[in-house]
């Protein structure tokens, strides 16, 4: 008798269920239970546990922000959103207990949230917690006079920047340098996998790491600060990782044809992601390294020779580095982009306008209803429509999930430990739980999270266990609530709208082909930032597909279907880099017509990508020399036009 198949739900459903395989940041861990449970006791020694819970949340927010790496960005990540956690605080105590007063305030503390969360990271934690604040400080009762709350969850965000910032002394750049390094050693691993189809993987693994190290080493960077000298050498060691990542193009493409490289090649590239993190200098080793003979094997072993010498160099010149790879825009233009962004962006006018209607329905709803301490219902909506940690449908399934994980926990806290010293230690293991169990997944850092709240909660209102199940009702309605005016009600949410981003990087692929093969040879400067800055949008077109490829059918089956045309932009741009790598190490350089109908194709790909949102095969006929260096390019900017999707339709 046959077996009946396996009922099984969907991946779309299932993927955020999984844990990432992340390691534990015990730095961090031990930072998160210090922060959490020190204001708790020293609260209850001084008699004022109110006050020590309200410090203990002001934490939480810390805890949750402090994401950077480098020394001067914590500073920056952590007390930015504090100030804007305060005012909304400040706002939610004012309207507490005013009905409708209390509805209207929230919701357009929500449109605001909403639309400032488009800036940016440390803007979309500022508008997070600026919504949090006023949510909790409207639904739970604040010690007076008013000032008293902001000020006390202002002390918890500043012990948490405190505790990160006990190292600085000790390791001022050491945070950059290891960023640097650890670039290295996944340029190490793409060399190890040229001619594989580990390639790809291995380079979207070197354009995440490089767009970090860039972000860590140059984010916020006045000019007299960033010529500073051990800024200035770690700069200096990663630009020219740059030629690495260009050699290892066209190393892909020769691994393909003649076979794998030497293994002296990863292993010195390791060599130098050893001598960036230990800041060792003088004469570089670069012992066993194979003579090269084709243009490729050359361009890797000058890049690698070039990236030894810079790498062991002491003291780099600081007008001789090349800061504008990485370099955000000075403060005035990044300025005029924000206010732009948020007051011009239909994107930000959009998300801010939902995010103000589910707030309102919440806090209308439990204003109409009487459900003893509602704020858990906004709270949900908060978490859930937070638009950069991924779809609105896939989160408010795991907050579902994470919550009820959460409650259990949360249970067995609040029948079983007494109330008072008890709470201290039980802190500082759920404290412990939100870094370690954050690297995992937004429904395992809900589940560390909730039962965190629950005992500061309990700490304010006395209420006991009798806030699980309320708890877990208010979670469900607060997801039914962001799923119906936050997701059905929004047909943009139900379709694939990266097209014009994919189209503006095919156009900017175009450009680059230009650039690269200039008749002229000029602007060879400006070829590794064009590279530089393709690569940054591939990367955010990718993620937004990931994203894309949560939702519910038919979105994801529709982001499914276009993901091999994301892949194939990546490939064009690196068929690109290899051929100039090729000719600028001896191959004969192409036919300015090749080049021409190459640029002619990408652009009119870009210009169907912006008509239509389904994918329809187009025949590209590309005539050129099959043994010239644009053979591979040609074939690449085929295969992209050749790509179909016939199942969306």
């Amino acid at each position: 008798m046959a077996r009946p198949p396996r009922i099984t739900p969907p991946t779309w459903l299932t993927a955020g269920l999984k844990p990432a395989p992340a390691p534990i940041p015990w730095a961090a861990v031990g930072r998160a239970s210090v922060a959490l449970s020190a204001p708790l006791a020293v609260g209850l020694a001084a008699g004022q546990p109110a006050y020590g819970a309200l410090v203990s949340m002001g934490a939480l927010s810390g805890v949750i922000g402090d994401t950077a790496d480098a020394y001067r960005m914590r500073v920056f990540n952590i007390a930015v959103p504090q100030a804007f956690g305060a005012l909304g605080v400040t706002l939610g105590t004012l309207v507490f207990g005013h009905g409708w007063a209390a509805v209207a305030t929230l919701t357009l503390v929500a449109l605001v949230s909403g639309m400032i969360s488009s800036i940016g990271a440390v803007a979309s934690v500022s508008g997070l917690l600026l919504l949090l604040n006023a949510v909790v400080g409207a639904g739970l009762p604040m010690p007076d006079p008013w000032w008293k709350a902001p000020v006390l969850l202002g002390l918890g965000g500043l012990f948490v920047l405190v505790l990160s910032l006990l190292g600085w002394p000790m390791r001022r750049a050491a945070p950059e340098r290891e960023a640097v390094a650890a670039t290295y050693r996944t340029v190490a691993e793409l060399y190890e996998a040229t001619g594989t189809a580990a390639y790809d993987e291995k380079r979207q693994a070197v354009t995440a790491s490089l767009n970090q190290s860039y972000d860590l080493v140059l984010a916020r960077r006045a000019r007299q600060h960033g010529r500073a000298a051990p800024l200035v050498r770690v700069l200096a060691q990663l630009n020219v990782v740059i030629p690495l990542v260009e050699a290892a193009a066209a190393a892909h493409l020769r691994a393909r044809l003649v076979g794998p490289l030497s293994p002296a090649i990863p292993a010195a590239v390791r060599g130098l992601a050893d001598a960036v993190e230990e800041g060792r200098t003088g004469a570089p080793a670069l012992d066993g390294l194979p003579t090269p003979e084709r243009p490729a094997e050359r361009a890797v072993d000058h890049a690698l020779r070039h990236a030894a010498a810079v790498v062991h160099e002491a003291d780099p010149d600081p007008y001789d580095v090349d800061d504008r790879l990485g370099r955000p825009a000075a403060l005035r233009v990044r300025a005029h982009r924000a206010a732009r962004a948020v007051l011009l962006s239909e994107t930000s006018w959009r998300y801010g306008l939902r995010l103000a209607l589910c707030i309102g329905l919440a806090q209308a709803l439990v204003s109409l209803i009487p459900v003893p301490r509602s704020y858990w219902v906004a709270l949900t909506v908060t978490f859930v429509m937070k638009p950069d940690f991924g779809s609105v449908f896939s989160r408010a399934v795991l907050r579902a999930a994470g919550t009820a994980a959460g409650l259990v926990l949360a249970a067995l806290v609040l029948s079983e430990v007494p109330r008072g010293w008890w709470d201290v230690p039980v802190m500082v293991v759920l404290a412990a739980l939100i870094p370690a169990f954050s690297a995992k997944g937004y429904a395992f850092q809900t589940a560390a999270i909730t039962p965190v709240i629950l005992l500061l909660s309990d700490t304010l209102n006395h209420q006991g266990f009798g806030l699980v199940l309320p708890r877990l009702y208010d979670s469900l309605i607060g997801c039914g609530i962001t799923l119906v005016a936050g997701y059905l009600l929004w047909p943009e949410s139900w379709h694939v709208r990266v097209a014009d981003r994919l189209a503006d990087a095919v156009a900017d692929t175009a450009a680059y082909v230009g650039r690269a093969f200039a008749a002229d040879g000029s602007d060879r400067g400006g070829r590794p930032r064009a590279r530089r800055k393709l690569y940054r949008d591939l990367s955010t077109v990718r993620s937004e597909f990931q994203r894309a490829l949560t939702e519910p059918p038919p979105t994801g089956a529709r982001a499914a279907a276009w993901w091999p045309l994301v892949v194939a932009v990546e490939r064009i741009v690196d068929a690109t880099t290899a051929a100039r790598i090729r000719v600028d190490h001896g191959a004969p350089a192409p036919d300015p017509a090749e080049v021409a109908a190459v640029e002619r194709e990408l652009r009119e790909l870009a210009d169907g990508l912006r008509d239509t949102e389904t994918l329809v095969e187009v025949r590209a006929e590309l005539p050129g020399d099959e043994n010239g260096v644009l053979a591979p390019l040609r074939q690449e900017v085929g295969a992209a036009r050749a790509i179909a999707g016939p199942d969306l339709r």
